[in-house]
């Protein structure tokens, strides 16, 4: 887990003035999917960090059906993510995200992307940790600022205070976030190539904590 100290250091090293440029990871070999994950696949990050988007070509990739709970507690509250605790009370939100995340993974293997904040509450941590292979896919501060600058669609984000409010849930959140089974680093790339970098990260987790799965090496 990242201290305080690692934390604002990280911030730090990810400002858009002060960040190096740094080279992007060479393309690995399109991998060939030769197997199912073995429970349903949760993504877990903040904002504008492609989990709908890698979600859905996840799924694509796999077979398997796509799921966004965002949209899923929003039906079934009648209103929007940032809507529900206004009309409902305090605690709705954490309350509506845990019983919908939990009806999901009763639901048979699936990908699912979750909101920003469904990783935060240990309820729901826990019940992704027993019933579900978390990944977290990890953007720095400059392109996650790329992706959500200007979109009216994140009821967390107040228009001109967004850099602000994302080094707030960097220090929130990444340490939770640090909990989940596999990580990984997206960058401004086209979405397959960080499509295939989830699938390889995928496969050597499964291959090492469920011996007896079938996974092809040709992953």
């Amino acid at each position: 887990m990242l201290d305080d100290k690692d934390l604002k250091k990280q911030i730090e090293n990810t400002e858009p003035a002060s960040r190096p440029q740094q080279p992007m990871p060479s393309r690995p070999t399109t991998p060939i999917v030769s197997f199912v994950p073995p429970k349903s696949v949760v993504l877990v990050g903040l904002m504008g960090c492609g989990k709908t988007s890698i979600g859905k070509r996840l799924a694509k990739r796999f077979d398997l059906p796509f799921c966004d709970s965002d949209q899923e507690v929003e039906a079934a509250a009648g209103c929007s993510i940032g809507e529900i605790e206004n009309v409902f009370g305090e605690g709705a939100l954490a309350s509506g995200e845990q019983k919908v995340i939990s009806r999901l993974l009763e639901s048979g293997v699936q990908i699912i992307a979750t909101g920003c904040l469904s990783f935060s509450y240990e309820s729901t941590r826990e019940l992704i940790k027993e019933k579900a292979i978390s990944v977290w896919l990890k953007a720095d501060l400059p392109t996650l600022l790329t992706r959500v600058t200007g979109r009216k669609d994140r009821p967390l984000l107040a228009p001109g205070r967004e850099e602000e409010i994302l080094k707030d849930l960097i220090v929130s959140q990444y340490p939770l976030f640090e909990k989940a089974n596999v990580h990984v680093q997206t960058y401004d790339e086209p979405t397959n190539i960080t499509v295939d970098r989830v699938i390889i990260a995928l496969s050597d987790f499964i291959r090492g904590n469920f011996p007896d799965y079938h996974v092809l090496k040709s992953v």
